[in-house]
């Protein structure tokens, strides 16, 4: 079986084959995919909107939500146009280049927004834990100057993927059975061994995700242990519910991205199109919630997004 490496020339090396064993249900299944899709394009537009349009909600806190409105529309739209696609037009080939960028954004942007949950942790931590000194520790500027560095990291672990894929030796076999350019999905169509994007893989894994997964239990056990000491009850309340938009978030991004990690990588016993499916669910579900969530839980947004159909 001839091999070949992954360059430029190559016209179109791979085929996406969407969900695996469910193509006859593509077009059906394209109408909750796009549906997600909407609803979290246009929720998230509106949160940088309202918060680009509203002066008093240049706050630390707001910033922080338009970065994650920003990463949600990064992590779906890294998707949605090429899945969409695929469901409802069969055109299911990309290139080489098309693949490994669409690989990069999509986990660059992921790593981004675990950045961008941390921040926000500590964010609470420090308006519950310390409120008196809440403006001064945390500022806009230095609310800008964690993003970047949160992009930094992002790009620092996530460019050496798509470097590392492009190095492998490639056979016949140019099928993905997945949706998208999931770093392990094309690895593992290698003729050659990929030891070391398997092993980059779970690095990265263990750094990012475990590293942001207990910065944020310190924070929120620290919030929970300054809650309790509080002997007002509507001090109490009002302290958890500062803290639970953000603790519903967080599940959803965390359970769902652990539960696409380990399930291509340990899984072998999982049907593809059930770990295909939660993959996207994982892409796609985070990014139109979240703006619900947060809609509904902060008041002072609340307020300032329904001012304007009204004004309408």
């Amino acid at each position: 079986m001839a091999a070949f490496n992954l360059t430029p020339s190559d016209p179109s090396p791979f085929i996406l084959m969407g969900i695996p064993g469910l193509e006859a249900a593509h077009i059906w299944i394209s109408i909750p995919f796009s549906t997600f899709y909407i609803i979290g394009l246009l929720g998230n537009s509106m949160v940088l909107f309202v918060v680009g349009k509203e002066q008093i909600l240049h706050k630390p806190m707001y910033l922080l939500l338009c970065m994650l409105a920003l990463t949600d529309i990064g992590m779906s739209t890294s998707v949605m146009p090429k899945a969409l696609c695929i469901l409802w037009f069969n055109l299911k080939g990309i290139t080489v280049g098309g693949c490994l960028t669409q690989m990069f954004f999509i986990h660059a942007v992921s790593v981004m927004q675990s950045a961008v949950l941390v921040t926000m942790a500590f964010d609470r931590y420090v308006a519950i834990c310390n409120p008196l000194r809440y403006a001064t520790i945390l500022t806009n500027e230095r609310i800008a100057k964690l993003g970047l560095v949160g992009l930094i990291r992002a790009v620092f672990f996530i460019l050496p993927m798509p470097l590392l894929v492009s190095r492998l030796p490639f056979c016949a076999n140019r099928t993905i059975p997945h949706m998208y350019c999931e770093h392990m999905a094309v690895a593992k169509m290698s003729c050659g061994d990929f030891t070391v994007n398997r092993m980059y893989g779970l690095v990265v894994a263990f750094v990012v995700i475990g590293l942001d997964l207990t910065l944020i239990a310190l924070s929120y056990s620290l919030i929970i242990r300054a809650v309790l000491r509080i002997s007002s009850k509507k001090a109490h309340q009002k302290a958890l519910n500062t803290c639970t938009s953000h603790i519903c978030v967080m599940l959803m991004s965390y359970t769902s991205c652990l539960f696409t990690y380990l399930t291509q990588r340990f899984g072998q016993g999982i049907a593809s199109h059930v770990h295909v499916t939660f993959a996207n669910f994982y892409l796609l579900v985070p990014p139109m919630l979240n703006p619900i969530i947060y809609g509904v839980k902060t008041k002072e947004l609340r307020d300032k997004v329904g001012k304007y159909p009204c004004r309408r």
